[in-house]
């Protein structure tokens, strides 16, 4: 099996796969390292190497979504797992033998999403599967796992994806661009290619502008719609037959798009800082090392007769505001706060 960039979890799962896959894996690193692409294709070889017709196994079960019904795919609708969904579609559907060949692969993306209600009620399939059960269980947080979660499952570690595979990855456009994402994405490719869409290049202005009302803004926007398309999937669910009262839903629906607010702010946050950290480098005299290499003429410019020193006190502040937001702080305060005090150090 093939995983672009990640040698060490290539060796770690070519191994099982020849010795005979353990019961439990978690897979864990940042988020876009591949841990996604690299469960599909470990539960393709698994499922094909008990199948009378691997090849076409393999080929069902690399198909997304996958019509193999052996390989059961869980991701969070909202930014909790279901923990009536978890109960039904792993715990209880594990206990069934094979549809066809002799396994079942059970992927649980985004694991640390699980409540721990959920998280508790998985512990005895991790323990005592079947034999023909496997569980890859995939994280960017690993913390937020049980340890006794974490201690069941057999880790492979995902690094962070280098510059040049994430650029590689990318569509076509303009260089300077894609090695501005690459960079800014600090090996995450989901997060490359949402720099390069319309709402990644507006919050890369925003930032560079400082303008912490318009990056609320489109963090609130970007929450909102979160809601409302979790709220939209929820009810197509219930109307399917799954069991979820409207409080469930309601209350899946605001986690949601509260994450999602929260991610976005966060985001931009991280822009502001990486900015000025190219303006640090650029009023050095080391603009070749910039991030944001799209945009070398406008952080020159900006730099010319700025300390170099001011710029990385303006990057700590940002990324001080970030950790205060993480303890719950009121946001309107604290970019307030940050406006006070980036002009303070930036005169």
């Amino acid at each position: 099996m093939i995983i672009r960039s990640q040698p060490r979890a290539e060796m770690a799962l070519s191994a099982a796969l020849k010795s005979g896959p353990s019961h439990a894996y978690l897979f864990r690193g940042p988020r876009g390292a591949g841990k996604r692409a690299a469960a599909r294709a470990f539960a393709a070889e698994i499922l094909a190497g008990a199948a009378d017709d691997g090849e076409d196994a393999r080929r069902r079960a690399l198909l997304d979504p996958s019509p193999h019904p052996d390989l059961v795919w869980l991701t969070p609708k909202g930014a909790q797992h279901m923990v009536e969904e978890v109960r039904e579609r792993v715990i209880r559907a594990a206990a069934y033998r094979p549809y066809e060949g002799g396994k079942r692969v059970f992927v649980v993306e985004a694991a640390e999403a699980m409540r721990d209600e959920s998280q508790n009620a998985l512990l005895k399939t991790l323990e005592e599967p079947p034999g023909f059960v496997h569980l890859i269980l995939l994280t960017s947080e690993p913390a937020a796992l049980l340890e006794t979660i974490a201690s069941r499952c057999q880790p492979v570690d995902f690094a962070p994806l280098p510059v040049e595979a994430i650029e590689a990855a990318l569509p076509a456009g303009d260089p300077d661009e894609l090695a501005a994402a690459a960079r800014l994405s600090a090996g995450d490719l989901d997060l490359a290619r949402l720099l390069l869409s319309g709402q990644g290049r507006a919050l890369r202005d925003q930032a560079v502008a400082m303008d912490w009302s318009a990056i609320l803004k489109s963090a609130e926007q970007a929450g909102e719609e979160a809601e409302s398309a979790t709220r939209e999937a929820l009810e197509d669910d219930k109307d399917a037959g799954v069991k979820r009262s409207a409080r469930d839903i309601s209350d899946a629906a605001k986690r949601a798009g509260r994450r999602r607010r929260t991610e976005l702010l966060d985001l931009g946050l991280r822009l502001a800082a990486a900015w000025f950290r190219d303006l640090a480098a650029a009023a050095s005299g080391a603009a070749d090392v910039a991030y944001n290499r799209d945009r070398l003429a406008q952080l020159q410019a900006q730099a010319e007769g700025l300390d170099p020193n001011g710029a990385r006190r303006a990057a700590e502040l940002v990324q001080d505001t970030r950790r205060r937001l993480d303890l719950n702080v009121s946001e309107e305060l604290a970019l307030e706060a940050l406006s006070f005090r980036l002009a303070a150090v930036l005169g």
